[in-house]
């Protein structure tokens, strides 16, 4: 058999992806967790995803376990931190590239090699297999930053929202309490803000405003890295 040409002739270690999806759900702030159907570790949960093809790059990847684990598709989704410590994977030496995204909670089923999906309340969530205990603390933190220098309630709210609700999220990601006409005054001095003629009919008494965001100067603010919210 003939050498092919440029090959390399060592050990080299496998490279897999993880996802860690942030769901809201008014009240409380959840992760998307498969359980494994697979050994090592079968039955226990962990991150949707899987190892990289050699014909895709490692974002093609992640989309793609996801969707065949979860059958969920994000719009968006963002490389978070690469773990590489030797042992973390019992079957060989394995790097995985851990991403993250923020999305409107929906309906998932297992598929593939998950026995089934299921969104986790922070607080509830189980001892994950491999070192996805540590990735999600890392995600945690990525995510606690990452609101301060941009409106992530975009992705995790519906279209219209209350400011109530806007509030909660951001009280449920920092574990703070805030001032509510505090917190009105610095959302509405970023810009991002619409106030609606309308109302929250679903409040039993004295209904709170709507307000949507403004999606041209969201995108505006996030390209040019300018969204900052000191509380």
């Amino acid at each position: 058999m003939t050498e092919q040409v440029f090959s390399y002739k060592y050990p080299r270690p496998a490279v897999t992806t993880d996802c860690v999806i942030f769901g809201f759900d008014g009240f409380e702030l959840k992760v998307l967790l498969i359980e494994r159907g697979l050994e090592p570790f079968k039955g226990q949960w962990a991150f949707p995803g899987g190892f990289v093809r050699m014909d895709e790059t490692v974002e093609d990847c992640a989309l793609r376990e996801l969707q065949e684990e979860t059958g969920l598709n994000p719009k968006y989704i963002e490389q978070m931190r690469t773990y590489s410590d030797v042992d973390r994977d019992p079957r060989e030496r394995v790097i995985t590239v851990a991403f993250s995204a923020l999305v409107k909670i929906e309906e998932v089923v297992g598929g593939d090699d998950a026995a089934k999906a299921k969104w986790f309340s922070l607080d509830s969530v189980p001892r994950l297999a491999f070192d996805h205990d540590r990735i999600l603390r890392d995600a945690t933190t990525f995510l606690k930053h990452k609101i301060h220098f941009e409106p992530i309630g975009f992705d995790l709210l519906d279209e219209k929202f209350t400011m109530p609700q806007l509030q909660r999220l951001y009280e449920v990601i920092l574990g703070v309490n805030f001032d509510r006409r505090n917190f009105q005054k610095k959302m509405f001095a970023t810009g991002v803000l619409i106030q609606l003629d309308e109302k929250c009919e679903k409040a039993r008494r004295r209904p709170p405003k709507l307000y949507k965001f403004n999606l041209e100067r969201y995108n505006e603010m996030k390209r040019k890295n300018e969204f900052k919210l000191e509380f």
